[in-house]
């Protein structure tokens, strides 16, 4: 690689600071520049331990003539002004998922994006965890596909419930459950035609705590979603039914099971690895060879379209239509 790229992350929030400990450490291809967070007093003392330039607004630290790069690691309310800020600035920029609340938020970043010839990249976590790589790799061995579940249950944060406006006023779905929404088209390599959710709320106008969604893609495959922050502990895991066999990816436990019959089983261990060392070594690796981003500003805004098409099919109780632009 190139000497390394100057790193603006932008939000220091419980998640931003796992991608400063990853970019202090050292990912190849980049250094961590410069920092923004809103509680100046948290900012600068954090810039100050670690030697990097502290911003309190995003306009600054985008501004930085040593930022070649901006990672953005904050509510997605906040993202789409952010984004176009970076865009207009013509700068390279990773976007932790969601991309934003709303597919129309989505799509204005995507399409400035495009329009401006800017690499876009959205940190889909969990396309590589080493489970879900694996579970990819043994579909095609199980023969024709009938079709896939997909669970995420975490455990409760009650200050979700505290900062409502950080999701637009949703919840577990768009929050966690937008990691499966993206994997179904990673793993089926289809699009979502329709989806029927039912979800829980907490009062009229309160985020979603729990959802099932029943989804189906433009061939018809069934695929089932189960997401919650209702209970201790964690579980997360697809399966994947097909006419052969059944394959069985947990990425919390990082194990895959393989059943072919009654009598024949196995079972193996995957790697763990820190998912967000990978998405920053794909993204600086993409910037640095010319190539095409490995998660694709689409691909966020195609996870946000089914999300939004869950809200509403869950407000109506009926099938509804994923809209795409």
């Amino acid at each position: 690689m190139t000497t390394p790229i100057g790193i603006g992350l932008i939000g220091l929030g419980r998640h931003g600071l796992r991608y400063a400990t990853h970019l202090l450490e050292g990912v190849p291809g980049g250094r961590l520049a410069a920092v923004c967070r809103r509680d100046a007093a948290a900012g600068e003392a954090y810039a100050g331990r670690h030697g990097l330039r502290y911003y309190r607004t995003p306009a600054e630290l985008i501004a930085d003539p040593q930022v070649g790069v901006v990672i953005v690691v904050t509510p997605p309310a906040l993202a789409l002004p952010i984004a176009c800020e970076v865009i207009r600035q013509r700068k390279p920029l990773l976007i932790e998922k969601p991309l934003a609340c709303r597919a129309a938020e989505a799509r204005a970043i995507v399409q400035a994006a495009e329009e401006a010839r800017v690499p876009l990249m959205v940190a889909q976590t969990l396309r590589f965890d080493s489970a879900v790589k694996a579970m990819k790799e043994g579909l095609a061995a199980l023969g024709a596909p009938r079709y896939f579940t997909f669970t995420n249950r975490v455990e409760p944060r009650p200050e979700v419930l505290q900062d409502l406006e950080g999701y637009g006023g949703r919840g577990v779905l768009l929050e966690i459950g937008v990691h499966l929404l993206d994997l179904i088209r990673v793993l089926t390599g289809e699009e979502v035609a329709e989806v029927r959710c039912e979800m829980d709320r907490h009062g009229s106008m309160g985020p979603e705590s729990r959802a099932f969604v029943t989804l189906r893609t433009v061939s018809g495959l069934p695929c089932l979603v189960d997401v919650s922050r209702v209970s201790g502990g964690r579980v997360g895991r697809a399966e994947y039914v097909a006419a052969e066999g059944q394959l069985m990816a947990d990425w919390v436990g990082h194990r895959m099971r393989r059943i072919v019959s009654r009598d024949q089983a196995d079972e193996w261990s995957t790697e763990p690895q820190p998912t967000i060392v990978s998405v920053l070594t794909a993204f600086l690796t993409a910037l640095d060879q010319g190539t095409p981003m490995p998660v694709a500003g689409v691909d966020g805004l195609r996870a946000v379209e089914i999300a939004d098409a869950c809200y509403a099919s869950a407000a109506t109780g009926q099938w509804t239509a994923v809209s795409k632009t």
